[in-house]
């Protein structure tokens, strides 16, 4: 019987030009990075700006969405963040953490990687045991398809909700993170800044949370 590792592809197959054994080299680590290890750039399965246009022109694209959280000792969410973004049109907009998830990535890498790039190394998230999305998510490029939207794309999002323990330093896009107590009256105005979506996560999220 044939074993996987040794089938020879065919030329329409996805992975045909690809070396065998190219990954051999590749640690997690290199992915929640973004780096291929060694100073050798992106890892395998990176997509150029190009690329990643056209599969967004063509395909669904998964995605993981955070809802990043502060908990007490008890493990009960006492504030809920959002990250202070520029948009593609220069305004500036509230919304979530929210990431690719990458070719050969684990959702458990994907998410420490988001994480990292949007709150910094020292954010220490809480990821949990049991990677259970509270909700998906389906994101559409025509308005009115689904109370979500994305004008880039058609992206199906895993939420989840990831308590951060460490200290946040705002990286890449983001400018800034601010929390607010789910419980305080300033939640609804600090939902209502938030658009195509983002805002009814957060209240799925606290929802399942119990709040």
């Amino acid at each position: 019987m044939p074993v996987l590792n040794d089938e020879v592809p065919s030329e329409g197959d996805f992975d045909a030009g690809r070396r065998r054994g190219e990954f051999d080299s590749i640690t997690p680590e290199d992915f929640i990075r973004g780096s291929g290890g060694a100073g050798r750039g992106n890892p395998p399965g990176w997509l150029g700006r190009d690329d990643i246009d056209r599969a967004r022109r063509q395909l669904p694209i998964a995605y993981v969405e955070i809802v990043p959280a502060r908990t007490d000792d008890l493990g009960r969410i006492s504030q809920v963040g959002s990250l202070l973004c520029v948009s593609d049109d220069g305004n500036i907009e509230r919304t979530l953490i929210t990431g690719r998830v990458l070719f050969h990535e684990t959702l458990r890498e994907a998410i420490a990687r988001n994480v990292a790039k949007d709150l910094g190394d020292i954010a220490l998230p809480m990821l949990p045991a049991n990677l259970q999305p509270f909700t998906v998510a389906e994101f559409f490029p025509t308005p009115g398809l689904s109370e979500c939207y994305d004008p880039r794309q058609h992206a199906i999002a895993l939420c989840y909700v990831v308590p951060i323990a460490g200290d946040c330093k705002p990286q890449d896009e983001t400018l800034d993170v601010e929390w607010v107590d789910p419980r305080g009256g300033t939640m609804e105005t600090f939902l209502a800044q938030m658009v195509n979506g983002h805002d009814r996560i957060v209240r799925q999220a606290l929802a399942w949370a119990g709040i």
